[in-house]
Formats: C-alpha cells, sequence, structure tokens
C-alpha cells in the first residue's frame, strides 16, 4: 500500500513539473537578457509570414537584438512598424536596442520579429524554437507558442491585429 502511495505521489508531481515546464516554455534567459511572453500565431494554408513578439529585459549593459532564426522559416528578420503620416510602414532594421536596465517590448503595431517564407502553416497549440542573437549576451533559443488567429479585429499579414 505504501509504495502505490508513493507512485501516486511521484506521478503527481512528475505531471507538475511536466506542466510547470509548459508554463515556462515561453521565457528564457541568456547572461543579463530574460525573454518574457514570447509567441507567435497560427497561420492559415499559403500563409508565407507571421510576426514574432515577446519582452525583453535586460538587467545588465546596454545590448542589441541582431538576428533571429527558426527552422520554421526561411528567414527571420527584426522589424517595426511606424506611422509615416496617415500610413502606416512596415520596414526591416538592422538590430533591436535593449537598455541597459530597461526592456523592449516587441508586439503587434511596433518591433517585431518577421518569419518570412514559412515551411508550413503554424497551428494553434504547436510551439515553434527561435535562436536569438544579441551583441552582448549572445545566442539564446526560445520556444514560443503558437496561439490561436483572431483576437481584436482580424489578424494582419504580421500576425497582429489589423488598424481600422
Amino acid at each position: 500500500m505504501k509504495s502505490n502511495t508513493l507512485l501516486k505521489a511521484l506521478l503527481v508531481s512528475a505531471v507538475g513539473f511536466g506542466l510547470a515546464g509548459l508554463a515556462q516554455a515561453q521565457n528564457a534567459k541568456v547572461g543579463s537578457v530574460q525573454i518574457e511572453n514570447a509567441y507567435t500565431r497560427a497561420t492559415v494554408p499559403g500563409q508565407m509570414a507571421a510576426g514574432g513578439f515577446m519582452k525583453i529585459e535586460n538587467k545588465g549593459a546596454a545590448d542589441q537584438l541582431i538576428s533571429a532564426s527558426s527552422p520554421v522559416a526561411g528567414e527571420v528578420q527584426l522589424h517595426e512598424m511606424a506611422m509615416e503620416g496617415n500610413v502606416m510602414k512596415m520596414r526591416q532594421v538592422k538590430d533591436i536596442a535593449v537598455p541597459a536596465g530597461g526592456a523592449v517590448e516587441l508586439k503587434p503595431g511596433g518591433l517585431h520579429l518577421m518569419f518570412m517564407n514559412i515551411k508550413a502553416p503554424l497551428a494553434a497549440g504547436q510551439t515553434v524554437p527561435v535562436k536569438l542573437k544579441f551583441a552582448k549576451a549572445g545566442e539564446v533559443e526560445v520556444k514560443m507558442p503558437v496561439n490561436a488567429m483572431g483576437g481584436q479585429g482580424g489578424q494582419g499579414p504580421h500576425g497582429g491585429p489589423m488598424k481600422q
């Protein structure tokens, strides 16, 4: 009887640790840089691009995100969206500054990763591995959960809400 109770306790612990690991899959750390709440969104067949979003906190000296890559895309670019007059424009940037003792948010409608030439549709519930390279902190792999499409007002080509 005692061994049965011990076995149940071990199973409950293992399941708990497994679920805790899943809940933390979108966070990562390298040097003084912490990646939090990373995610992307599901795509439809034929959609060739999607956005990647996260918060990057830096507890050390100023740094820059200089590149990203993922096996799910032919290329991952660093992008920003900004208003130029009355037009929202998206463009590739050389790097994304991560201020010393500060944070930068990659979010729809602003700075973000752009998965280009997606090899297969991204499905909700899937996890996408993404390697981020920082000028000082080095490289880190982030497991980005793929969230369901939809949300606020439809989805634009970068995976974020469309502006109306």
